[in-house]
Parts: structure tokens; sequence; C-alpha cells
């Protein structure tokens, strides 16, 4: 009790200042990670939170069910052919990319685990959380194909990674048992197989039923909301039960409802600006709460590998994926820059912690992914409003008919600002 009590504490003096704070280094995810670490065990010690603790591990997971859902919603699936293909290169190109030059470095470099710990690494870091930059998605100086690319990226990659991530943990715990590798795929299969049979059901069916009750003035507004909102745990949920990876399933499910239901992004939308965004940053006040703890054995190759995760390991298969588009390269290195790792790096770091516990890489796969999203966290967060209102000088300067000038279909952006499209509300100032 005294641990809500100190979160709800913390959103609330935020909230006060939260418009003031608008646009300035003091990002609420950088807020918040500073909070639980004043407030955790390593610091006054108000508040203590458990890594493996069955309270963590459930909201982690059902804030990201709920991200990957709303997110895979969100998307219109006609604009990852439009744009010239910028978000199908950083998803199609880019991601496998980041997953295997991640996964080849961490296994020269972190020599004390096996090859398919390594690939743990590797996609656990590969997501994108754009929330963590969202001076840069929400700016509309930021050439419109440059941020929509970034935003289509980091709502997709997250659900993308998950099956990686499900067989590389299951080959790894057949490394780790001596049991055959035969056994742990076909597992990984299951849990791949059932999750997209249950999200293409849930999400079809789910859709359609909102769709129908609201035809018919059944439902309010709110409610529809809420009904999309069940429709992601129920996926999550049901898939868990059965056997099935619940990750996939809500991403999925996501997906299938997108078309379903009439105006679906703008109901969504409205949730992860506040519900949605609650959930967020409750995870990111955890994780700092813990997160001093796990990097105080930190070793030069974790720091090393954790900095490369964030720039060449991301900027190389970034600088590939864009090949041919013709941006400039002040283009490139920003898109490659602003991957910031978050939200899906915690929450798939607590299920391999509590799927795979005797995992012998195990600690090491904690330090290096906390140390990577700490960074993060804070690199990303300092650097989203500065650096973006740079690179939109410089395009700005560019000649008219450069690539970053053309026209893209916008979507609508992640958590955390008002759309500049959305009328202002009584009260709100610009």
């Amino acid at each position: 009790m005294v641990n809500l009590a100190v979160l709800a504490t913390i959103v609330f003096v935020f909230g006060l200042v939260s418009r003031r704070l608008d646009g300035t280094v003091l990002t609420a995810p950088i807020v918040f990670v500073v909070g639980g670490f004043v407030l955790g065990p390593a610091g006054l010690g108000l508040v203590e939170f458990e890594l493996g603790g069955h309270t963590v591990l459930l909201l982690g997971e059902i804030a990201l069910a709920l991200v990957l859902f709303t997110e895979a919603a969100k998307i219109n699936l006609s604009a990852l052919r439009q744009n010239e293909g910028l978000p199908l290169r950083l998803l199609g190109v880019g991601m496998p990319l980041t997953i295997a030059l991640g996964t080849a470095t961490a296994a020269l470099l972190l020599t004390d685990l096996t090859f398919w710990e390594a690939a743990i690494v590797g996609t656990v870091l590969a997501p994108t959380d754009a929330a963590l930059g969202q001076a840069v998605v929400s700016n509309p100086r930021v050439p419109l194909r440059v941020r929509q690319a970034l935003n289509v990226e980091a709502g997709l990659n997250d659900g993308l990674s998950v099956p990686f991530l499900t067989l590389f943990l299951a080959l790894a715990v057949a490394q780790e048992e001596l049991q055959p590798a035969s056994y742990w795929i076909r597992f990984a299969l299951e849990q791949i197989g059932l999750g997209l049979l249950v999200g293409i059901g849930v999400g079809l069916a789910g859709g359609w039923l909102v769709s129908w009750a609201s035809r018919r003035g059944w439902m309010s507004g709110s409610f529809q909301r809420l009904a999309l909102m069940a429709l992601a745990l129920i996926s999550w949920a049901l898939a868990d039960q059965i056997g099935g990876n619940g990750f996939i399933a809500a991403f999925v499910g996501g997906l299938a409802v997108g078309p379903t239901v009439e105006r679906v992004g703008e109901q969504l939308i409205r949730f992860t600006e506040a519900e949605g965004q609650l959930l967020n940053l409750s995870v990111f006040f955890i994780f700092g709460a813990f997160v001093v703890g796990l990097v105080q054995a930190l070793s030069w190759e974790v720091a090393l590998y954790a900095l490369l995760s964030l720039t060449l390991i991301r900027m190389l298969p970034v600088a590939v994926a864009l090949i041919g588009t013709h941006l400039r390269s002040v283009s490139v290195l920003f898109t490659g820059w602003f991957g910031p790792r978050g939200l899906a790096s915690i929450v798939l770091g607590l299920v391999v912690v509590d799927e795979a516990p005797l995992l012998a890489g195990r600690e090491e796969i904690e330090l290096v992914v906390a140390l990577t999203v700490l960074l993060s966290v804070l690199l990303h967060g300092v650097t989203a409003a500065p650096l973006s209102a740079a690179y939109a000088r410089r395009v700005e300067g560019m000649a008219a008919d450069v690539p970053e000038k053309r026209e893209a279909v916008e979507t609508p952006t992640r958590m955390g600002s008002v759309p500049a499209s959305r009328p202002k509300e009584a009260g709100e100032t610009r």
C-alpha cells in the first residue's frame, strides 16, 4: 500500500508541472526512473520492489500487452507500403540486422554467455520505444517522413521481436538442461502458433462485435475504449492459459481489430494518453527502484555492450536498411540514433527472469538489459528535444526537392503529447 501511495504522489506532482516540462530534457520517463531510484532501496527506502516478484511482472506484462495491442491497432497497414517503404525497411531489414548484430556482438564481448543467451540479449534490446523520444515523433518541424517512419517502427517492432525471443529462449533452456532441442523448438512453435490463432480469433470476433454494437448505438465512447482494452487483455490471458504466447496474441489481436472498428486509432490514442501512460510510467518507476542494485556488479564488457547497443548495433543496420532512399547522411544518423530502449526491453527482460530462472547467464542478461535501458532513458531523453530542433533546422535549409521533404501518410503518434491536429480543449494553451 505504501508503494502505491508513493507512486500516486509522484504521478500527481509530475502532473502539476507536466505542461511546463514538456519539450525540456526532463522527460516523464527520466523523472519516474529518477523518482524510483531516490525513493527506492538505494535512496530513501520508501518503496521496495522485488525483481522477480509476481506483482512487478504482472504489471509489466499488462502494460506491454496493452501497448502491443494499441500500437498494432492504430497502424494503418497501407501506410507501410507508402512513404517509399521507410517503415518496412526499418522493420524488415533494420530489425533483423539489429538482432543479428546484437547477438554477434554479445557472443564476442560477453563471453560468459552461450550463443543462445547472446541471442536473447540481442533480441530483448532490439525493440525501440518512441515514447522516450516523444519530442521527435511529435515535433511538426521534423520531416514527416522521418518521424512517421520512427513512429511506425516503434509501434510494431516490439511485437515482431517476441517470436524471436520465444525461439531463442527455448533453445537456451534446451542447451542448459541438455534436453533435445526438437522438444523446445516444438514448444516455441506451439507458443507462436497458438498466440497467432488466439490473436486473430479474438481480434476479428471482438472487433466485429464492438463495431456491430456501436453502429446500433448500444455503446458509449468510453466503453468502446474499455471494450477494446478488454480485447487486448483477453487475447493476452487466453493465449497464455492455453499454452500460447500472450504478447504475440495481443499484438496480432490489435492488427486484426484495427480494420474492423471505425476510428479505432482515435479511440486508442485517447487511452494511451492517459491510462496507458500511467501503466508505462509505473513500470519506469519500478525500474528505477531496482536498477541500481542490478548495475552494481558492472564490468567494462557490459558497459561497452550497452553503449554499442545504443549506437553501432542500432545505427549500422538502420544505415543499411535506408540504402537507396537517397536520404541525407544527417537523416540516416538521426534515424539511427533515435531508437531508444524502454518498456518492451524492460518487460521482455522480466519475462526471461521469470521463465528461465535457472539460466546460467541470467544475471548477466539482467545486467546488460538494465544498464542499456537506463542509459537510453537518460541519453535519448536528454537529447530528444535539442537534437530534433537542430535536425529540423538542417532540413529547413535543404532544397525543396530533397527526399526528406516529400509527402507522407501521417499516423497517430504515441502517448505523451497533444497531437498537432487535435483541437484545443477548454483551458488548453499551446
